[in-house]
């Protein structure tokens, strides 16, 4: 199955994805920041990247999907946030600003989780 990257400082999210889709036979790594995130992405090569919007800094994933972009990496990203929930703010995809393939509300139901990264794999 695939290489995935877990890169969310809440370590429930991390947790609960992390066993709903290796339950599924993908291979996870994870990471709790953006710099983690981006060495990580070297070293485990992944297929796809879940990505927390707001870490350390509240546009970390933004600043890490716009870097491994202009790197080249073209992996399906999908972004996991709860700003618009949280901040009323509501945003989609761009392909400068935030270029990333997907956008889920957190929490994300198990089933969702799972349908939404075989969709992007599939790509």
């Amino acid at each position: 199955m695939a290489k995935i990257l877990i890169v969310d400082d809440d370590p429930d999210i991390v947790e609960a994805s992390q066993l709903f889709l290796a339950k599924e036979g993908h291979q996870i790594a994870t990471a709790s920041n953006r710099g983690e995130g981006m060495a990580k992405v070297e070293s485990f090569q992944p297929d796809l990247l879940l990505l927390d919007v707001m870490m350390e800094l509240p546009d970390d994933g933004f600043v890490m999907a716009q870097e491994l972009r202009r790197q080249g990496k073209t992996f399906p990203i999908l972004m996991l946030t709860s700003v618009s929930t949280a901040s009323g703010l509501d945003f989609g995809r761009d392909s400068e600003m935030v270029p990333v393939d997907d956008f889920q509300s957190k929490p994300i139901e198990p089933a969702a989780l799972v349908k939404k990264v075989a969709e992007l794999l599939k790509k």
